[in-house]
């Protein structure tokens, strides 16, 4: 089974995981911090970060802890060419240079697109979801995935090309409503956002199949369910579809959602009967990525544990997850690291989470666990 880890807020940023990038602003998301900071300003910030964030010891770290691929998340301007936004794929390009240096694969993530596909605040635009009613920003992120296929699909450690991440269903719109949770700035610019329908994303990952198979006959594609796997159930089959994965993302926020606050007892069941139950059964359908998850809770008693206490709790929550993902084929945590100084949030930085022992080696196998072990 191939393991992974997102590296998430580099080239696609969001303010929870490093609010200092957004200080002296009022922004919520990227699109409203681009377009506060004067273009100078904005030039150097985000130069800054970028160079900073992600380096090669990274790839280094990663590959002693036995990562064998990174999930990159980028944005639909990567090119430079929409707006005022400044491209980053030169960025992109070092990825693939320390990847093949230290033996790690790179998945291109589609995160965000013109409109959004989800009005989440990692999508880019909070509380807007346009992005399936025009037809030309549907036309510009094919046209994004094409260049980005033409220009890796030649490198031996591309893992596979996502073609757009967590385009929200209209359940789950509704079900977080996404407008309150992510208020949006510019309110008229949301009017008429809603949830992607199934009818579209259809249409859209067939076209981005063949835009992408016109650049690679062999580059491994990658669909995300849109929170709705069940529903993928025969439509992605050959000969139509070939050398595929479906990203499926799993967090227990979704049992706070329906159930509210719960047990640790709780939390165990919830994942070894929905999460594992979900992937033995559909896994047999098609393969399946679980291409975000972590150990998180969402629990305020979680969130009060200290010391021991606080490691025997999580290794239980990080054992649950790894036996429920035995029946898929990769699995990729989020978020490898984070700028925050605060312990209830240690448990998202994959990092920290593993030098503290919040997730247990032993979800690494082989001799270098072992041998990582025996130096602790």
């Amino acid at each position: 089974m191939d393991k992974g880890v997102n590296l998430g807020n580099w080239l696609v940023l969001e303010k929870w995981m490093s609010p200092g990038l957004f200080a002296g602003t009022d922004a919520e998301d990227e699109s409203s911090l681009w377009a506060e900071l004067a273009d100078s300003a904005s030039i150097e910030r985000f130069r800054t970060h970028r160079d900073g964030y992600i380096l090669d010891r990274d790839f280094a770290y990663l590959s002693r802890l036995g990562i064998n691929f990174v999930r990159i998340p980028v944005p639909y301007f990567i090119f430079g060419d929409y707006g005022k936004f400044i491209g980053c794929v030169d960025y992109l390009d070092k990825a693939f240079k320390w990847g093949e240096r230290f033996g790690i694969k790179i998945l291109i993530d589609l995160h965000t697109v013109p409109g959004s596909q989800n009005g989440f605040d990692n999508g880019g635009l909070s509380g807007v979801c346009k992005f399936h009613t025009d037809p030309d920003n549907v036309d510009f992120a094919l046209g994004v995935l094409e260049r980005l296929t033409a220009r890796y699909a030649g490198y031996g450690n591309l893992w596979g090309i996502e073609v757009l991440n967590e385009p929200v269903s209209p359940e789950l719109w509704s079900i977080i409503d996404v407008p309150k949770r992510f208020p949006p700035k510019d309110k008229s610019a949301a009017e008429g956002s809603n949830g992607v329908p199934t009818e579209f994303l259809r249409e859209f990952y067939g076209r981005a199949y063949e835009v992408i198979r016109r650049q690679s006959e062999s580059a491994r594609i990658v669909f995300h369910d849109g929170f709705r796997i069940s529903e993928w159930v025969g439509f992605f089959k050959e000969p139509e579809f070939k050398n595929f994965i479906v990203d499926t993302h799993m967090y227990l926020m979704t049992f706070a959602l329906t159930k509210g606050h719960g047990e640790l007892s709780d939390f165990l069941e919830y994942i070894d009967k929905d999460f594992g139950g979900t992937i033995s059964k559909l896994s047999k359908s098609f393969p399946i990525l679980v291409g975000e998850w972590s150990v998180d809770t969402a629990s305020k008693k979680a969130a009060e544990l200290t010391g021991e206490e606080k490691i025997r709790y999580y290794n239980q929550i990080a054992e649950a997850h790894l036996r429920a993902w035995q029946h898929a084929s990769a699995w990729c945590y989020w978020s490898y690291k984070m700028q925050l100084d605060s312990p209830s949030f240690d448990h998202w930085d994959f990092g920290k989470a593993v030098e503290l022992g919040l997730l247990p080696l032993n979800m690494i196998s082989g001799n270098k666990a072992e041998r990582l072990a025996g130096a602790n």
